[in-house]
């Protein structure tokens, strides 16, 4: 599948904080393209110049190109799609990466065709391929470059949500605590009888200390 099949995907409603393992799919995906579509061009040209398994080599990269960016644009298992403001505005917005990668898809596909089937317009369309490759690289650095910062910011997210719940479980321990003090109280004032109301009072202030140990392993 070519990445101009691309331009039927939706983008994808507002996500909740990703996983890091979700990134790094992400950002390998993405310089995935970049590599691949160097890989492209490079084989093209060398195919132009006669290398016998030139074509093959490029097509094989361009459909893994084309791979790459279909998985970066459609909501799937458990990639997200184009799930955030800035990289709609990149993929169809002023930077019109979608349309770059589009573009660049389809002309290396006839240039490919054109070198293959020894067409006289092979070495006009490898030229207008090479002198393309440069815009669409930077497109790819900028569109990298914004996986990479929603990447840092979704981490600095999951900290400040981590330490909330931490906190939570912080100021649960201190009140199990004061319960179990309470308890305690209670049970040396009711001699005999409060013997078991005691032993309740010591686990639940055993279950607290073991609370703070994990909420110091958590932290650090």
């Amino acid at each position: 599948m070519h990445a101009h099949s691309a331009s039927l995907t939706l983008v994808s409603p507002a996500v909740d904080i990703l996983p890091g393992e979700v990134f790094g799919k992400l950002i390998n995906l993405s310089g995935r393209r970049r590599f691949t579509s160097q890989r492209l061009v490079l084989y093209a040209v060398l195919a132009a110049q006669g290398k016998s398994d030139g074509v093959a080599v490029a097509r094989s990269a361009l459909t893994l190109f084309d791979n790459a960016h279909a998985s970066l644009l459609q909501k799937k298992d458990d990639l997200p799609g184009v799930f955030c403001e800035a990289l709609r505005q990149a993929y169809f917005g002023a930077l019109q990466g979608d349309a770059r990668i589009r573009a660049f898809s389809l002309l290396a596909q006839r240039t490919l065709d054109a070198i293959e089937g020894r067409r006289r317009q092979a070495a006009d369309l490898l030229d207008e391929l090479v002198e393309l490759t440069t815009p669409l690289l930077d497109a790819l650095n900028a569109i990298t470059a914004i996986y990479e910062e929603e990447a840092r910011r979704h981490a600095l997210l999951q900290e400040k949500r981590r330490r909330s719940v931490m906190n939570d479980i912080e100021r649960i321990a201190r009140e199990a605590r004061m319960v179990a003090f309470n308890a305690q109280v209670i049970a040396a004032r009711a001699g005999e009888a409060g013997r078991e109301f005691a032993v309740v009072g010591g686990r639940l202030s055993d279950i607290t200390g073991e609370i703070d140990a994990l909420v110091r392993q958590a932290m650090q």
